[in-house]
């Protein structure tokens, strides 16, 4: 991976993780079961912490969350169970505490910014790392979210990106499970984004994709099989 903005955040993080980290993070993010959880994903989100780096206290510990959130992800296990996504957070919170250098504190503050995209709208920052870390925290969900807020052709991509990452599903039980995700969305209101200045930047178009997205999908249902 040689975009720009990657190489210039890692550069500021390299020395705080051992000599293996970016090669494992190359690796996973390549890996052919992956098409919305790759470098992509990743890029999006380092781009609009460039743009927003006036909002986290700590934007160096933002973006090494953002490099490590989605370091594991499979949709089933080599038996073929399905494999939650708690478990892939996990996970990635695990492999990066393996390749971590970081001081303690800050490694801990990670892994809990890792460990709330596991119930995302529900996850709560218990702890104050460091003066900011709750908006921190706040803000790196908020970013993982942003990709709702996208051009409709881009979150239609995504929409049949993480279709192709489910290839192995029913497509009717695919498409069930995208409709209750993009409801249960719907239904957060303005709390989908937790910082006003999410809101401000996000809210309306995510609102109408979820709509749009949430209305196709049950047409689809309701044809005949």
């Amino acid at each position: 991976m040689t975009d720009t903005i990657v190489a210039k955040y890692w550069n500021l993080l390299a020395s705080r993780h051992d000599a293996q980290a970016f090669a494992t993070l190359d690796a996973a993010y390549r890996e052919p079961q992956r098409a919305y959880h790759a470098w992509g994903h990743i890029v999006d989100l380092l781009t609009k912490l460039e743009a927003l780096a006036h909002l986290p206290t700590r934007a160096d510990l933002v973006a090494t969350a953002i490099f490590w959130h989605d370091s594991v992800y499979l949709t089933r296990d080599p038996d073929g169970r399905p494999r939650t996504d708690p478990e892939n957070v996990r996970a990635s919170a695990a492999l990066f505490e393996r390749h971590s250098r970081f001081d303690a504190i800050e490694e801990r503050a990670v892994h809990d910014l890792i460990m709330a995209t596991a119930s995302h709208m529900k996850a709560k920052a218990l702890v104050e790392h460091y003066p900011g870390f709750s908006r921190d925290f706040d803000f790196f969900l908020d970013l993982d979210l942003s990709s709702l807020a996208a051009p409709w052709s881009v979150f239609e991509k995504n929409l049949d990106d993480i279709h192709f990452e489910f290839g192995w599903a029913p497509e009717r039980a695919f498409y069930q499970g995208r409709v209750q995700m993009l409801e249960s969305f719907l239904a957060a209101g303005d709390a989908l984004f937790r910082l006003p200045e999410s809101r401000g930047l996000w809210l309306a178009h995510a609102r109408a994709n979820l709509l749009r997205a949430a209305a196709e999908l049950r047409d689809r249902l309701a044809r005949p099989a």
